[in-house]
């Protein structure tokens, strides 16, 4: 039952195949154009193809001005991040030098504090040898 069930489709492909086929070549030309209705057909195409070409450049327009325009974009950035560095390199600067001259001025204090320890020690010195000297 099954082989003639298979059998019985397989007739049934062949049938329907053969059918598409004649009906393929009993199809007959194409219906002859009118050539008012080509030319307007070609008038059509030409007017879509002239839009696109035209949307086409607009892109393209649109596209090279996106791009000065990261460009430019980025070479604003490029010049903050110069200038922010050179502020940070100046501000640098300027806090060593601060460091310098209150190291030095530190340094100066000391060497007078201890001129003035050295001038005091000396006087006392002078004053004991002073007072020794009158006692004997």
């Amino acid at each position: 039952m099954s082989f003639q069930n298979h059998n019985d489709r397989r007739e049934a492909a062949e049938a329907a195949k053969k059918a598409m086929l004649e009906k393929f070549k009993t199809k007959g030309a194409p219906a002859p154009i009118d050539p008012a209705e080509a030319a307007a057909r070609v008038k059509a195409a030409e007017e879509k193809e002239a839009k696109r070409v035209e949307a086409e450049k607009k892109r393209r327009e649109r596209v090279e001005l996106e791009k000065l325009e990261r460009k430019i974009a980025a070479e604003a950035a490029a010049k903050a991040e110069r200038e922010r560095i050179a502020r940070e390199a100046k501000a640098e600067r300027e806090r060593i030098a601060r460091e310098a001259a209150a190291e030095a001025k530190r340094k100066r204090k000391e060497a007078e504090a201890a001129e003035m320890k050295r001038f005091e020690d000396e006087a006392r010195r002078d004053l004991a040898l002073a007072a020794a000297r009158k006692r004997r």
